[in-house]
């Protein structure tokens, strides 16, 4: 954990709820089914994340996959869980860019682009479930990335009143927006990182000549 403005943040270990029940074996099935599962959203994109190919990847049997996870969508909801811990990790105690030790700026430009590529990975389940759990602004993986956010603006000299640039910095990374922009305006993710990334440098630059 690092020292100074984000010291105070304890990790949310969304993936991990309830492993310390479980037996030793189920637990290291469900870690060995969410790799698995990751590996293929990486590979091949989450459309090729059905129970089937997850069993195949993790060399286990389909009913394993369907006693952990229950369905497909119980599945790529604790995969979410499991990535937003991941990136909850990283940029609390990860290397840099991400994590503490480098500018600030560098810094926001590596979570925006961590966040963008998790909502692109999971696209189609965080738009069924409107979030990571439903109402995305109240919970509490949102609250905890929100105030990393926060803290990284006030270190770029927007001041303490930052709780509507956060919001809107990281508006254009939710499921909603980045299905707006890759269906509708036909933008691809390199374009949209590349925009994004300009706003926030842009929003930065003005706030130092300010």
């Amino acid at each position: 954990m690092p020292n100074g403005p984000e010291s105070n943040l304890v990790p949310l270990n969304l993936a991990g709820a309830g492993v310390d029940t479980e037996r030793a074996d189920a637990a290291r099935n469900r870690q060995l089914l969410l790799a698995a599962a990751k590996n293929l959203i990486d590979n091949h994109g989450a459309a090729a994340v059905t129970m089937d190919a997850v069993a195949r990847e993790a060399g286990v049997g389909k009913g394993t996959v369907f006693r952990r996870f229950g369905s497909r969508t119980g599945l790529m909801l604790a995969l979410l869980d499991h990535s937003e811990s991941e990136i909850q990790q990283a940029y609390l105690s990860g290397p840099e860019p991400l994590g503490p030790g480098a500018p600030p700026l560098d810094r926001l430009i590596a979570y925006g682009r961590a966040r963008l590529k998790m909502t692109v990975d999971h696209l189609d389940i965080l738009l069924q479930a409107g979030g990571p759990h439903g109402d995305t602004l109240a919970h509490p993986a949102y609250a905890a990335a929100n105030q990393h956010v926060a803290i990284l603006l006030r270190q770029l000299g927007f001041g303490d009143r930052v709780d509507v640039v956060a919001v809107a910095i990281q508006a254009p990374l939710n499921a909603p927006a980045v299905k707006h922009l890759l269906d509708i305006v036909g933008l691809d993710i390199d374009t949209i990182t590349a925009d994004w990334e300009r706003l926030v440098r842009d929003l930065v630059a003005g706030a130092a000549s300010s």
